[in-house]
């Protein structure tokens, strides 16, 4: 017998504290989720039993079911008149579509560098008709179902595409629908620059595990914030003696409780039930606020619609694959795109999502809908789900206010996206489902579940990478099309995405380099998806690693294997898919479509093999013997250095030892600074002999900013010397002042604009054949022997 248990929200919650609504959601029977019926998986297992079975009776060969497919083998044999290719007198002719697609591409780029409206409206418009056309193509002229395998492949393939097809297409209408809030962010945050509306606000830290370092300069970054009304609050779920010292000896609020009871989500709601102030911003141990963030987004809590702002999402260090690639400089970190491109789309019709730090919200919206949400591992987007159910507007300001640390190696990359995959996919099978939950809209309901299925892409990206191996080995033929009607249907769509998916996503990503993220990642997720949907349940929180350092290479076997596997039959069938091409597809007479769709397969499998072997290189995580992230920043310093010292002396930042005749100032420009360090290109042409190993006074000019160290390296570049200075017993007034200065200014941190198409196949191509990590990798200052004046 089925269970069905539904959840509903008593009306005397509203005038529950969260404390008591999180005790009574904490009560809730283990039984009831046993019980729970998960129609999510019932329905999953159901689609799989109903194509399992119409295939086995395929392959039986039950009359009705072959019927059925004979008809539409048919129907694809005898496709409409309006699908021919038109005669023309050499093919080169049908790319006329593709060479016109670029020319428009590039004249809308020259005259809108930046999307806007209109041009978003004609980039749309034309993308939305090539699909519709290539759609028809493919539905009515390509598929194979001349006999069961053949057709479940290619029905397959078809299906897949649909999917994905469907999720860019709603994308593309959200195009449409796009507002940005700066200027609303400017007119909301006069009153608050005036004094006319200042709420107070509580800053709550959560923190699991992290290092000291890395909470130290977070909670700094708040102290500095531009604010009257804020307490900031610590809040150690691992009751850590040195947090609590740290937290004393910077002057702000220490939370702990007995226990760590649903994570994350239960540390915030301990918290809040022990606080008081009318908004909370809620910052991840890793992310650092710039001074004006709360004057940019308290403004907007004057509307009592208002119940959460979301701001931006920067990262101060390259993720792991843009740093294992050895191309920090030209890629942007993984996750900004879902903050550039994703999150505007969602904000356009008010459902933008609250993913855990960098956010504001109002106590009253929170406490109505019970607090965070403790369901699920995604706490923070079902709280923004409950909260828009309650009426409560949730906007998205794409503002960067903090910065943080993206992953720092692939472990913990990959560890992160399976707690997203996780989190987000267990909306099936918790009362807060966006689907089901009442209060949104259609089009919200919408573009929830188009991000819900995002995940399933990679298992469809699995899927597409084992066609042409399974056409290699299996003789199958997913595809029938010729050489021709893929030039004349298939090109101008793919050119079209290809060309246009950079400029809409506002550069933060390439499609060939999202098809490698995809890639290095996708069995894992594949598998995390399936265990999800079959037992959501079954995997608890676990934090991504942050402030760790390798002394040398770690090649991730456990990731890689897959990869490697897939790579070597790959490879195989490349081979034999070649060999069909020059020489098997004679052997099919009568159907051209069938003899080139197979033949045309070899394409797709060198692709593949291109993709996977890069995907390989991302997995050798490459040495970081510094913890700390250096950032590139140009500033006109003074190094002071004094032959005059004693070595008791060096804790004032004065040489260890006398020198004699050594006495002069170092003028230069730094080129990277760290909180441990600072290099410094210096404007003479010399340098002094011994100066490594002294200890100096560095002055940055602008900033006021005096701080101690020792020269650590000298070395040289374009000719001129550098040199680099480790910081020494630096006091917490001069702590507070250099991470203020390289984390909290506002407007520190800039947009950073991923190459384009053409631009990132020559750096892969590059990659691939002498891979950055292992040829040409210049440590940032490597020591030299130094010149003598």
């Amino acid at each position: 017998m089925l269970i069905v248990l539904t959840y509903k929200k008593s009306l005397t919650t509203e005038t529950m504290t969260v404390s008591e609504l999180t005790s009574q959601n904490s009560r809730r029977p283990f039984l009831l989720r046993v019980l729970r019926l998960r129609i999510a998986t019932l329905v999953l297992l159901g689609i799989i039993v109903a194509v399992s079975t119409i295939t086995i009776k395929w392959f039986m060969g039950e009359s009705r079911v072959t019927q059925l497919f004979s008809q539409l083998q048919f129907l694809q044999e005898n496709p409409p008149i309006w699908l021919d290719v038109p005669s023309v007198s050499h093919e080169y002719y049908l790319l006329i579509p593709t060479v016109a697609l670029c020319l428009i591409y590039q004249a809308l780029v020259k005259i809108y560098p930046q999307p806007r409206t209109t041009s978003r409206v004609i980039v749309v418009c034309l993308l939305l008709v090539l699909t519709l056309r290539y759609l028809l193509w493919r539905s009515l002229s390509t598929l194979n179902l001349s006999n069961p395998l053949d057709g479940l492949f290619s029905l397959g393939l078809f299906f897949m595409e649909l999917f994905v097809i469907l999720g860019h297409s709603f994308q593309w209408y959200l195009n449409l629908k796009i507002k940005p809030r700066h200027r609303e962010a400017d007119i909301m945050a006069v009153a608050v620059r005036e004094g006319r509306f200042i709420p107070t606000v509580d800053i709550l830290i959560p923190t699991y595990n992290e290092p000291t370092t890395i909470l130290r300069r977070t909670i700094i970054g708040c102290q500095a914030l531009d604010y009257p009304h804020k307490k900031i609050y610590l809040l150690d779920d691992t009751r850590r003696a040195e947090m609590k010292r740290m937290a004393q000896e910077l002057g702000c609020e220490y939370i702990t409780r007995p226990d760590n009871r649903h994570a994350k989500a239960g540390n915030l709601n301990h918290a809040i039930a022990q606080t008081n102030g009318e908004l909370i911003v809620v910052f991840d141990a890793d992310f650092v606020p710039t001074q004006n963030f709360l004057n940019r987004t308290v403004g907007f809590f004057q509307n009592p619609e208002i119940g959460l702002v979301q701001t931006h999402q920067s990262f101060y260090n390259p993720d792991p694959i843009a740093r294992n690639l050895g191309l920090e400089c030209e890629l942007t970190p993984e996750v900004e795109i879902f903050s550039r491109y994703y999150q505007l789309l969602r904000d356009g019709i008010e459902t933008a999502l609250c993913y855990g730090s960098s956010f504001v919200v109002r106590r009253s919206s929170l406490e109505a809908v019970g607090g965070f949400v403790t369901d699920s591992l995604s706490e923070d987007y079902f709280t923004g789900v409950c909260l828009s159910a309650q009426g409560y507007r949730v906007i998205y300001l794409g503002e960067r206010l903090s910065a943080g640390l993206s992953a720092e190696n692939m472990a913990g990359y990959v560890t992160q996206r399976l707690r997203w995959a996780r989190g987000s996919l267990q909306a099936f099978f918790i009362p807060e489902n966006p689907l089901t939950i009442p209060g949104l809209g259609c089009l919200q309901r919408l573009a929830h579940l188009e991000g819900l299925f995002q995940w399933f892409t990679s298992v469809f990206r699995l899927g597409f990478m084992l066609m042409p191996i399974a056409s290699s080995f299996l003789g199958i033929i997913p595809l029938r099309a010729t050489l021709v009607e893929s030039l004349y249907f298939f090109l101008p769509y793919y050119i079209a995405q290809l060309l246009t998916f950079s400029w809409l996503n506002n550069r933060s990503r390439s499609a060939l380099v999202s098809d490698i993220y995809a890639v290095a990642q996708c069995v894992p997720v594949s598998l995390a998806v399936i265990q999800t949907m079959l037992s959501p349940f079954s995997q608890g929180f676990k934090v991504t690693p942050k402030g760790v350092r390798r002394d040398g290479f770690t090649f991730n076997w456990a990731l890689a294997w897959p990869l490697i596997l897939l790579l070597i039959v790959t490879a195989v069938s490349l081979w034999q898919n070649l060999d069909w091409a020059f020489w098997g597809s004679m052997s099919i007479s009568g159907e051209p479509k069938l003899a080139e769709g197979r033949a045309l397969a070899w394409i797709w499998s060198a692709y593949n093999l291109f993709i996977i072997s890069i995907a390989l290189l991302i997995l050798l995580d490459v040495p970081k013997p510094d913890p700390s992230e250096w950032l590139n920043l140009q500033r006109v310093v003074r190094i002071q250095v004094n032959s005059a010292s004693k070595s008791s002396d060096i804790d004032n930042g004065e040489l260890p030892i006398p020198i004699p005749n050594l006495d002069q100032n170092l003028w230069g420009v730094t080129t990277i600074i760290s909180e441990g360090g600072i290099e410094v290109a210096l404007t003479q042409d010399t340098v002094p002999k011994l100066l490594e190993q002294l200890a100096v006074k560095v002055e940055i000019m602008e900033e006021k900013l005096e701080l101690t160290g020792q020269i650590t390296h000298v070395s040289f570049s374009d000719q001129m010397p550098r040199v680099r200075v480790m910081f020494k017993s630096l006091n917490l007034s001069q702590y507070r002042q250099l991470v203020e200065f390289l984390f909290c200014r506002p407007g520190r941190w800039k947009r950073q604009n991923t190459p384009g198409e053409l631009q990132s196949l020559r750096l892969l191509f590059r990659i691939l054949v002498k891979p950055k990590v292992l040829f040409n990798r210049k440590s940032k200052v490597s020591a030299i022997a130094v010149s003598q004046v």
